[in-house]
């Protein structure tokens, strides 16, 4: 196919494009922010009309060495977009970001995009409040595989899907996959933390993905995870920190009313995509033959409901009678529960302590066989 995948985000861009907004688009990187932009503003480099800058260029660095509206008039206002990737390389960009959009906002489009969160280095959030329309690009959703390439390419692709992810690059390229996610899981993936974050040992930093790669699905004792990569649990918590805010991986954090049997304070941390995570450890492995195909399956379907509610309102829950729901939605005062089960053997039913207490609106097994429908919808 000569098209490239739609994103589910692109009419939402589009909708609020010359609307008195700064776009700010955020995801990791080669997640296809550029591509998404190309493909909304065209491919045709250099256009009259549109400034395309790269936070990584030495020479953009150089346009913005200043902070000032009247430097900055000759330079962006003739433009009708200016879109300037990997914004957070640039010092301060937040506070130029303000000079730029209430100066020359009016009629010049901006779009920024980073592979972090600005607040890792350039403090975006307060200068900009109010100014911007903020999207989060993730690797490729269900929904935009089944919308491009047809349901049944979606329910037969799984466990490529559960080996390789779904990295644009990956899933356009199944030839050269591990080659792809090789290069991707290298510190490309975390540059932004070696840079911003002030970190020196990077093999500590790789040897404590590797150690939650390892844990997917189980609770996180930030402890022994410390003791085990030989750090102190401060410097892990502001690692695992720093990596969340690259979109490595994220947290998901127990669900709890106080009840006195509940954890109220665990968490389990999950892989942003399961392509990396196998990547991280150089697990290829057929799906037939692993061992943890479980946890494969949990940390894919997570990963797909945070695309699909695109907010951090997920839970998991758990009492120490060893009682459990895997994955908790709370949307508009409401609780989904979901269960994660590869195989559709398996069965699974509500923990009726759970029921009695908080009345979910809904309850849904998740397996290999109804993944695509449930997250497709």
């Amino acid at each position: 196919m000569d098209k490239l995948i739609k994103r589910e985000i692109e009419d939402s861009i589009r909708k609020h494009l010359n609307t008195g907004k700064t776009i700010v688009l955020y995801g990791a990187r080669q997640v296809g922010k550029t591509t998404l932009l190309q493909q909304i503003f065209g491919k045709d480099i250099p256009n009259d009309d549109i400034l395309w800058l790269n936070g990584d260029s030495d020479s953009t660095l150089q346009l913005f060495e200043v902070t000032s509206a009247k430097a900055y008039e000759p330079l962006f206002a003739r433009f009708k977009t200016v879109i300037i990737d990997e914004a957070q390389r640039i010092p301060n960009i937040g506070l130029k970001l303000k000079v730029l959009h209430d100066n020359f906002g009016k009629t010049t489009q901006f779009v920024v995009t980073g592979s972090s969160s600005f607040d890792l280095a350039n403090k975006i959030v307060e200068p900009m409040t109010g100014r911007t329309w903020t999207y989060w690009l993730p690797s490729l959703s269900v929904r935009e595989l089944s919308d491009y390439y047809g349901p049944f390419d979606v329910m037969t692709n799984l466990d490529n899907r559960l080996i390789y992810g779904t990295y644009p690059g990956v899933v356009t390229d199944m030839t050269n996959a591990q080659e792809t996610l090789n290069e991707l899981a290298t510190s490309n993936l975390y540059r932004d933390v070696l840079t911003y974050g002030e970190i020196i040992k990077t093999d500590k930093l790789r040897n404590i993905l590797e150690a939650l790669a390892l844990q997917v699905g189980n609770q996180v004792n930030m402890t022994e995870l410390a003791s085990l990569v030989e750090l102190d649990r401060k410097t892990v918590d502001k690692y695992i920190s720093l990596l969340e805010q690259s979109f490595v991986i994220f947290r998901l954090r127990s669900y709890s009313k106080n009840m006195r049997n509940e954890l109220k304070f665990a968490q389990k941390i999950y892989f942003y995509d399961v392509g990396i995570r196998n990547a991280l450890i150089q697990d290829y492995t057929p799906i037939g033959f692993r061992s943890d195909v479980g946890a494969l399956f949990e940390n894919y379907i997570v990963a797909e409901l945070k695309k699909k509610y695109q907010h951090n309102n997920i839970f998991f829950w758990r009492n120490n009678h060893q009682q459990e729901i895997d994955f908790i939605v709370r949307e508009n005062g409401r609780l989904y529960t979901f269960e994660a089960k590869y195989n559709e053997k398996k069965k699974a039913r509500i923990p009726g302590v759970f029921e009695r207490e908080y009345h979910p609106a809904s309850y849904t097994v998740i397996n290999r066989e109804n993944y695509w429908r449930v997250l497709g919808e």
